[in-house]
């Protein structure tokens, strides 16, 4: 059975909850959507970097995660810089779903 210290347990537990509080509250532009979703995955990494070895588990998983990280952040910029070079800006308000 794990035991939460204060450091390996309360660290990446508030950070995930801090990454969806900013994901909720602030979604007036979409690159703050984007870095949120990234502070996510960040403490999701933390968590599994931390815990697995402690479980014995193989890091391989770990790697894995890491990887599908890096390309959901690739794009999202990408659809980022896609989007500011049709509408001019990246907030929300500025495009619609019915245009292409």
């Amino acid at each position: 059975m794990l035991i939460f210290n204060s450091l390996n347990g309360f660290v990446p537990v508030t950070m995930v909850l801090c990454g969806l509080w900013s994901f909720t509250v602030g979604c007036k532009h979409l690159l703050n959507t984007l870095l949120s979703l990234e502070f996510i995955m960040l403490g999701i990494f933390f968590c599994l970097s931390v815990f697995l070895p402690v479980c014995g588990k193989e890091m391989y998983f770990v790697l894995f995660f890491l990887t599908m990280v890096a390309c959901e952040g690739a794009l999202g910029l990408s659809l980022l810089v896609a989007i500011v070079r049709t509408h001019g800006n990246d907030y929300y308000n500025s495009f619609s779903v019915l245009q292409c």
